[in-house]
C-alpha cells in the first residue's frame, strides 16, 4: 500500500494550487463567504475528483467552510502526487496516488467512506456505487452528493429507475454554467492540449475522427477544426448527426471514419466504440485516444491480449501491432487524455464548475429536510448566482428586464 504521507513534498503541488486560486475568482469569493459563515461545520465530505490542483482548491475551499475533507481520485492515471501531498500537509486527509493498482483505487474509495461521510462529491460515481454495494452500512450517515460529470448521471439515472438510489444527488453536470461550458470548452481545449504535449506532432491537415457529438464532442470538434483539422464526426444519434453535418463537418460510420482518421478520440461515454474490426481498417500510425470517463471506448482489452508485439514509444504512447507491420498507437493507456496525459480543464472553466459543486452541496445542507427527490436538478438559482459573479469578475455588465418587460413574458 502506498501511504501518501510518504512521498517526497516538493513545493510544486503549493504552487499548482495557489496558481489555480489566483486564476479562479468565482472560487476565491466562495473562499471568503465560507470562512466567515462556515456552512459546512461538523459537516465530513467525501470527494472522488481527478485529484490535480483545480480539485485541491476546491477542497480547501470546502474545508475553509468548515468541512472535514476526505479526499480520493476518481482514476488511477489522474492523481499529481505533488498536489495530493500539499493537500496532506494542509491538514486534509488524502487516500490516492498515481498509477495506482485497480485493487488500490477500491480502497482508497473504501478508506474515504470508512468515516461516515455526510455529503458525497462524486465523478463518476464510484464512490455512490461503493455505498450501495459493499459498504451500505454507511447509507445513515449520507445526507445527499453531487455528481460531477455525465457519466456518473447516467449510473445514477439507472439506479434510480431502479429504485435503488438511496438518498439526494445533486446533478451538476447537468447545471448550464457546468456543462455548457466545462464539457465544450474545458473539454475542447483540454483534450488537444492532452494530444498534442503527448504526441508532439502536428493537428493541421490531418483528419480527426471525434466518436459522439455531445457537448464534449462538439468542443472536441470545434478546437480540432481550429487547429486546421479535417474533422469527421462519428454519432448513433440522428438528431446530433444532422447538427454536426450543419455544423460543417463530415458524418460518418466508424467503419469508413477507420479507414481514412489520423486521430481518433472517442466522446461518448458508451463502451466497444473503437473494436478490434475498426483498428485492424486504420492507417499504420493511427493515434487513437478517449475523453470519456471509463476506459471502456477504446477496445483496450483486445488490444492488450491480441496484439502481435508492443512498443513503448513515448511517455504516455504505447504501440500495438493489430496486423504484421501495421502499429495503432494509445495515449494515456485509453483512460481520460486531457488528464492521464495533461493538467485538465482550464482553471477558469473548472472555478465555474467547482462552484456549482460547492453551492449544491451548500443547498443539500440547507435543504436536508424538505428535499424528497432523489435526483435533483441544480436550482436556477445557483446557476444564475454563478453566472452572475463570472460576469462580475469578467467586467461585464447586461441588461436586465424592466417590469413591463416580466409582465409582457408572464415572469
Amino acid at each position: 500500500m502506498h501511504d501518501i504521507k510518504d512521498i517526497n513534498l516538493a513545493p510544486s503541488g503549493e504552487h499548482k494550487i495557489d496558481w489555480v486560486r489566483k486564476n479562479c475568482p468565482l472560487l476565491r469569493s466562495l473562499e471568503e463567504d465560507f470562512k466567515k459563515d462556515k456552512p459546512f461545520e461538523g459537516i465530513r465530505i467525501a470527494l472522488s475528483v481527478h485529484l490535480e490542483a483545480k480539485t485541491a482548491y476546491l477542497c480547501k475551499v470546502l474545508n475553509a467552510g468548515g468541512a472535514e475533507m476526505y479526499v480520493t481520485g476518481s482514476n488511477p492515471l489522474t492523481t499529481q502526487d505533488d498536489v495530493a501531498a500539499a493537500l496532506v500537509k494542509d491538514g486534509l486527509n488524502v487516500f490516492a496516488h498515481y498509477g495506482c493498482t485497480d485493487e488500490e483505487y477500491d480502497s482508497y474509495i473504501k478508506m474515504v467512506l470508512d468515516n461516515n461521510c455526510n455529503i458525497i462529491i462524486d465523478d463518476g460515481g464510484d464512490l455512490v456505487t461503493m455505498l450501495h454495494t459493499s459498504m451500505r452500512d454507511k447509507l445513515q450517515y449520507v445526507i445527499g452528493g453531487c455528481e460531477e460529470t455525465t457519466t456518473g448521471i447516467i449510473r445514477l439515472r439507472g439506479m434510480a429507475r431502479e429504485d435503488k438510489l438511496e438518498f439526494p444527488m445533486v446533478m451538476v453536470n447537468d447545471a448550464d454554467c457546468k456543462h455548457l461550458f466545462d464539457n465544450r470548452y474545458g473539454t475542447g481545449q483540454s483534450v488537444w492540449d492532452g494530444i498534442n504535449r503527448t504526441t508532439n506532432l502536428i493537428v493541421a491537415g490531418k483528419s480527426v475522427v471525434v466518436a459522439g457529438y455531445g457537448w464534449c464532442g462538439k468542443g472536441t470538434a470545434m478546437r480540432a477544426k481550429g487547429l486546421g483539422a479535417k474533422v469527421i464526426v462519428t454519432e448513433v444519434d440522428p438528431v446530433k448527426a444532422i447538427e454536426a453535418v450543419m455544423d460543417g463537418f463530415e458524418v460518418m460510420t466508424m467503419a469508413e471514419a477507420a479507414k481514412v482518421g489520423d486521430f481518433f478520440v472517442t466522446v461518448t461515454g458508451c463502451a466497444d466504440v473503437i473494436t478490434a474490426e475498426h483498428m485492424k481498417l486504420m492507417k499504420d500510425g493511427a493515434i487513437l485516444c478517449n475523453a470519456g470517463h471509463f476506459d471502456v471506448e477504446i477496445d483496450m482489452a483486445y488490444l492488450k491480449e491480441n496484439a502481435l508485439s508492443t512498443i513503448d514509444q513515448r511517455a504516455n504512447i504505447v504501440g500495438y501491432e493489430v496486423t504484421p507491420g501495421k502499429f495503432v498507437y494509445v495515449l494515456g493507456e485509453g483512460r481520460l487524455v486531457n488528464l492521464a496525459c495533461g493538467d485538465g480543464h482550464p482553471a477558469e472553466i473548472m472555478d465555474m464548475s467547482f462552484a456549482i459543486q460547492a453551492l449544491s452541496a451548500k443547498y443539500l445542507l440547507e435543504h436536508k429536510d424538505d428535499i424528497k427527490e432523489k435526483l435533483i436538478v441544480v436550482p436556477r438559482e445557483v446557476d444564475l448566482e454563478v453566472a452572475n459573479r463570472k460576469l462580475s469578475f469578467l467586467g461585464i455588465t447586461i441588461d436586465s428586464l424592466t417590469d413591463k418587460q416580466r409582465k409582457y413574458l408572464c415572469l
